[in-house]
């Protein structure tokens, strides 16, 4: 970007332009910290200083690679079925105003100050090159601007319907944005019309516009003062695109870089944990109560809809957009304003929860990961949708019925199956279970958990576990009625006090018997066990039943050698897979069984699968409205031209084999996890 002359012939440019720069920066300091910092800093503390390097490399690969933003180009829109694009195009404009900012440095303030630049900075031919790319640039980004409107406005996709993007300012970021482009290009157009030589004249652009300004008689002199006044143009729409900034959506091109940098480096099943002794209140139900990264979150939200695209509460009609809770806790501080210091018994002026958030949206989730995997800018949604149950719960005490049913079961029963009558041992009628007490030296004790226990058709799991372990010579027991809840249910529906307890009495009955290495059937004992039940000095080995089969296997220990002539689609669990990065070794375990055809559901399948809607405590909560979540999902399954869908979870195994039933379909159809299949293909 090639600078003006001194203004008027006497002042120098540099004067004007760190003038100009000097009272931006301070009025949009001064917004960013009234308008955002100030406000953020209402929040708890929460400790994300951790491992700088681990987030630095994070946040570029993020940030400046685009790297979740890219994620979802080429794949099938799940409302309008037709091939997303939009992150190439963000992605473009991106690198873009990366590119321009880099520019601004080096021509704008580097080449008024010192200019000409020394040579051993930018040599002809580099400062020639760069020229032409910005030249180009400029031309891509106005085309990918005006693709990025006409997307917004005209064609509107379903996930872009949302109210909070209806707003103006997508105009007027969008006209300031091309605003500044057309007068790059102008500054280039002018210059080299006014007659000047050197590498930045070798432009191709608007060395076109040049010979079209000249044919229409604009003179060298006119023509510098063109390009004088388009050069304090686009000085003036870069000053004020950062003024403009705090006050749009776009606040985002600061704040997401933050929230990348201070993303959570735990697994994303993990739930951050309650000092319950030393808390002042639990969970959120004011702006004070939330964490300084849980308000970080709003700003650093870009609106575009993704998380709300792909939750399966809001593809069933429920009242949860995940993508308007953070905006409605952003919106609802900037309104309410700073409350001042923290306080336990202060009254915000307007409620959070049914006020700026639906109760219902609130109890919607399930807590699936899914608006966190596809979130361009990693937002948090989950827990900050815990954190106003655990308000709900423990503050409030409201909870639906059928979630407080369980949750007293398990208090009074050690599990949430209120109804069921058998014990915790039933299951093992006829197969010599060995209990902990009796075999103290078992190399793994086998967690069976509350569902494979008790539930009826969930105990067939359990004893095909039984045979496979058997049968590869495995030493394990169990602990029999010494088993209880981990606690999960508890955590997900926003008891937190009621999941300590459980967890610290489950860790304590391990460390009696001294146990190490521990598998589990269900992926929410696993995830509660591997990564929350190190929060209370509960560290064991905890794996998944597919990650040790699927070692058993490949060691040769297991060899499946039955046919089962069969087509089974694989649904991933979240829990197992989004939360936790388990998705080969379940398929792995399908593709050794002999006459086993293994399928995926469509592009619903991996990072992308669909919840089977049983994930935070909705097993017990019922669905308020909409579609049912499994039957959403169950539906996906019947579009593929499997006999049986496959899972690896006893709670995906009975919201499957429910939405079976109720299709009409279980005649020809079944739901089977994958390790009773294994069993089949075992001699017996």
């Amino acid at each position: 970007m090639v600078p003006p002359v001194d203004i008027f012939g006497i002042i120098p440019s540099w004067v004007g332009v760190y003038l100009a720069v000097l009272l931006t920066s301070i009025a949009g300091s001064f917004v960013l910290y009234i308008r955002v910092f100030k406000l953020i800093r209402q929040g708890k503390n929460t400790p994300r200083f951790d491992r700088p390097l681990e987030r630095l490399s994070g946040a570029i690969n993020i940030v400046l690679g685009q790297r979740k933003v890219l994620q979802r180009v080429g794949s099938i829109d799940p409302r309008s079925h037709t091939i997303d694009l939009a992150g190439l195009g963000h992605a473009c404009i991106f690198w873009g105003f990366l590119s321009f900012s880099l520019s601004y440095v080096i021509f704008i303030f580097g080449a008024v100050v010192w200019h000409p630049l020394p040579t051993f900075l930018l040599t002809e031919t580099g400062v020639k090159i760069f020229s032409i790319y910005l030249d180009s640039l400029a031309l891509l980004v106005i085309c990918a601007l005006i693709w990025a409107l006409t997307r917004r406005w005209v064609t509107k996709p379903p996930r872009l319907r949302f109210d909070l993007t209806r707003k103006g300012e997508s105009i007027i970021i969008v006209g300031l944005t091309s605003g500044l482009m057309i007068a790059t290009i102008l500054v280039h157009a002018f210059h080299v019309s006014s007659g000047a030589s050197g590498p930045e004249s070798e432009v191709w652009i608007s060395g076109i516009l040049a010979r079209l300004f000249t044919d229409l008689g604009i003179t060298q002199s006119a023509a510098h003062a063109l390009q004088t006044i388009s050069w304090w143009i686009h000085l003036g729409i870069i000053l004020g695109f950062g003024l403009y900034v705090p006050f749009s959506k776009h606040i985002h091109m600061v704040a997401a870089p933050l929230n990348a940098y201070f993303r959570s480096l735990e697994p994303r099943g993990t739930l951050p944990t309650i000092d319950l002794e030393n808390t002042e209140r639990f969970g959120a139900g004011r702006i004070q109560d939330f964490t300084w990264k849980e308000l970080l979150d709003g700003y650093a939200c870009a609106v575009c809809g993704r998380c709300s695209d792909v939750c399966p509460a809001n593809l069933t009609d429920k009242l949860l957009s995940p993508m308007h809770i953070v905006e409605n806790i952003k919106e609802h501080m900037i309104d309410i304003g700073h409350q001042g210091p923290r306080d336990p018994e202060h009254i915000e002026p307007k409620p959070i929860i049914d006020g700026a958030i639906s109760e219902q949206a609130i109890w919607d989730c399930v807590t699936c990961g899914a608006c966190m995997e596809e979130c361009p800018v990693v937002v948090e949604h989950v827990p900050t949708i815990v954190d106003l149950r655990r308000n709900l719960v423990l503050e409030e005490s409201k909870i639906p019925e059928t979630g407080m049913n369980a949750l007293l079961s398990m208090e009074q029963r050690g599990h949430p199956w209120r109804g069921t009558q058998f014990s915790r041992t039933d299951w093992t009628d006829g197969l010599d279970v060995p209990l902990v007490s009796d075999n103290p030296d078992a190399d793994i004790l086998f967690w069976v958990g509350c569902t494979a226990a008790l539930e009826q058709r969930s105990q067939g799991i359990a004893r095909s576990m039984v045979k496979v372990l058997k049968s590869a010579g495995v030493n394990f027991a169990i602990l029999g009625e010494q088993e209880t809840c981990t606690g999960d249910p508890a955590r997900r529906m926003g008891n937190e006090y009621l999941f300590q307890i459980m967890a610290q009495q489950t860790i304590e009955t391990l460390k009696q018997h001294n146990v190490k290495k521990i598998v589990t059937l269900c992926p929410h004992c696993f995830n509660t066990m591997r990564n929350e039940y190190p929060q209370f000095d509960g560290v064991f080995e905890v794996l998944h039943y597919s990650q040790l089969v699927d070692e058993l296997i490949k060691s040769g220990s297991l060899k499946p050698i039955k046919l089962v002539n069969t087509t089974m689609a694989y649904h991933d669990s979240c829990y197992l897979g989004r939360h936790n990065g388990i998705y080969d070794e379940p398929r792995d375990i399908a593709k050794a069984i002999p006459g086993l055809e293994l399928v995926e559901i469509g592009s619903r399948c991996r990072e992308k699968g669909f919840c089977c809607g049983a994930g935070g405590g909705h097993m017990w909560i019922e669905e308020s409205q909409g579609e049912r979540i499994n039957h959403a999902r169950t539906d996906q399954f019947l579009e593929t031209s499997a006999d049986q869908v496959g899972v690896s979870c006893p709670f995906c195994l009975q919201m499957m084999t429910e939405g079976i039933q109720a299709k009409g379909e279980d005649s020809t159809k079944q739901a089977k996890d994958v390790l009773e299949l294994l069993a089949e293909s075992l001699e017996d």
